[in-house]
């Protein structure tokens, strides 16, 4: 065997190995579906009678103190919003405290600290904790804040997130009456889902995340991550947990993991569900994607070697841990792959008959066709009454994620090669009313027509980053491919070529369209 043969053979391995894991990864979803399906009775009438018991049991002088917790950075658009349905909560005014854990370094510390003054003046028990040094980020406001908190339970809410006032009612009764419970996640909703076709396409995604997945693990006894906002925490949990940990940018997933390691359990709330605000831009999504990308690795690269050797935690726990953790590898696979196809089109003419092509066929349609009916199952078990409607956004989804393997890739060679401290946490930006604002054409460019606030949305933004021109180098190439293989097989895999190709130019175009409606509101246009 030649030299240039071993490399060929090499190149189809990995090849191959990659298609592999892909399947393997999409296996997971009709898993997750079926996991969901099997318990979703029982642990709805679970809830229910544990419900039903609480309130025969206690009355609101029973109930535990809380403190909520708001950490921002930077929220002029959103604060109002967020402190006022804090302050609305449902929930014995004794016995709630709300802190505002405000790093900010915009006049959003003024406007805050505002707002905090004139609310405890209405009587409500409110902090502005601001800290001159941002050390640990998030993690590090969290933990500051439990230091001078009062409550034995911890309600976090991000600042894109608007609580229900009920939202205490409806979690607080599981810790109470559960004593083993660490913590409980609520389902994200979402408050901008119509804004666009990006944010259409992100909220099946997430949707596909909370409906099927947070509750199959929940249901099932696997392990569950919170997702650092609309949930509570006993503080006993995060204690025995070893605390909130700046080691790695997702800070929410490494304590929840932490923490069912120490024995405590995770709740899935699925029919409480708190609102949020989804990215407009797509550069503030890639952002968005690279963190959990990166973080998600990061906690992977901790915790993992732990939860491999708990001699009480059978094989399937453990399967499912790796396969949760380690999500996010399927971007680089994919990149992979669509960097190889090309030379191996060209080196291989022979190596690609139906024998090989076939087989490879099978594995990569069943990889792509899983996460789409994780996504479809979830909009019919979530919205039942207009689930089809919402499907026309899926082929985007599905574009949209093929476009972020570079994105995302990038994330996670950050955690497996980057340095062992976090890097500076980026915030995703929030908008508020801006961000709800329906375009009569159905454009992104709703946002960007706001008025007079627009100079300040500009100052918000995420700045586009080189990753556009890999994004955009990454879609000749997949064309290129796609043309290789028309010429030599026909019509086998090329669609799949194509859709690698749809997605890098959507995700290159769109975030070169977005950065520069951006820069035109900086510069006054």
């Amino acid at each position: 065997m030649t030299g240039n043969e071993l490399i060929l053979l090499v190149g189809l391995a990995v090849y191959c190995l990659c298609a592999t894991a892909l399947f393997l990864y999409g296996l997971n979803c009709y898993v997750m579906i079926w996991l969901f399906s099997r318990a979703r009775q029982r642990q709805e009438s679970e809830d229910r009678q544990l419900l039903e018991r609480f309130r025969r049991e206690y009355g609101d002088e029973d109930l535990p103190p809380v403190t909520v917790q708001l950490p921002v950075f930077n929220e002029r658009f959103v604060i109002e919003r967020l402190l006022r349905a804090a302050c609305a909560l449902d929930y014995p005014r004794d016995l709630l405290e709300i802190q505002v854990l405000d790093d900010s370094t915009d006049d959003s510390l003024e406007l805050t600290a505002r707002l905090v003054d004139e609310l405890r003046a209405a009587g409500h028990d409110i902090h502005h904790i601001h800290r001159q040094e941002r050390r640990g980020f998030k993690a590090g406001a969290l933990a500051e804040g439990m230091r001078r908190a009062r409550g034995e339970h911890f309600a976090v809410f991000d600042a894109d997130f608007v609580p229900p006032p009920d939202f205490l009612r409806r979690t607080i009764p599981f810790l109470v009456m559960d004593r083993s419970c660490g913590f409980v996640q609520t389902r994200w909703g979402h408050r901008n889902r119509e804004f666009s076709g990006l944010t259409m396409a992100q909220s099946i995604g997430i949707d596909g995340h909370f409906v099927v997945e947070q509750s199959a693990r929940a249901w099932n006894g696997l392990y569950l991550n919170f997702n650092g906002t609309a949930g509570v925490w006993r503080r006993q949990a995060i204690e025995e947990a070893g605390g909130w940990q700046d080691d790695t940018i997702t800070e929410d997933l490494d304590l929840s993991y932490r923490a069912q390691l120490a024995g405590w359990q995770g709740r899935f709330l699925f029919d409480a569900v708190t609102p949020a605000e989804l990215p407009t831009s797509i550069n503030a999504f890639k952002s968005q994607q690279y963190r959990w990308a990166k973080g998600s690795i990061q906690t992977a690269m901790k915790l993992l070697p732990r939860i491999l050797r708990q001699p009480d935690v059978g094989g399937f726990k453990k399967l499912q841990a790796v396969l949760h953790l380690t999500h996010y590898l399927v971007h680089p696979t994919i990149f992979v792959m669509v960097l190889l196809v090309l030379p191996l089109l060209m080196a291989a003419r022979d190596a690609f008959q139906p024998i090989v092509v076939i087989p490879l066929l099978v594995l990569m349609v069943l990889s792509m066709a899983a996460p789409s009916t994780l996504y479809i199952f979830s909009q019919k078990v979530a919205y039942p009454g207009d689930w089809k409607r919402r499907l026309w956004y899926l082929p985007l989804l599905t574009v949209l994620g093929m476009g972020l393997a570079i994105n995302n890739t990038l994330g996670v060679f950050g955690a497996i090669f980057g340095r062992k401290r976090r890097d500076e946490f980026v915030r995703t930006p929030k908008l508020g009313m801006l961000a709800e604002v329906h375009s009569v054409s159905g454009s992104t460019a709703s946002l960007y027509r706001a008025g007079a606030l627009r100079k300040k949305v500009a100052e918000y933004r995420i700045p586009l980053k080189g990753m556009f021109l890999i994004e955009g180098f990454m879609c000749l190439w997949s064309v290129a491919a796609f043309l290789q293989y028309m010429a030599l097989y026909k019509f086998i895999i090329g669609p799949i070529l194509l859709l690698h190709a749809t997605g890098f130019g959507y995700v290159c175009v769109t975030s070169i369209i977005h950065e520069s409606r951006t820069r035109r509101l900086s510069a006054g246009g």
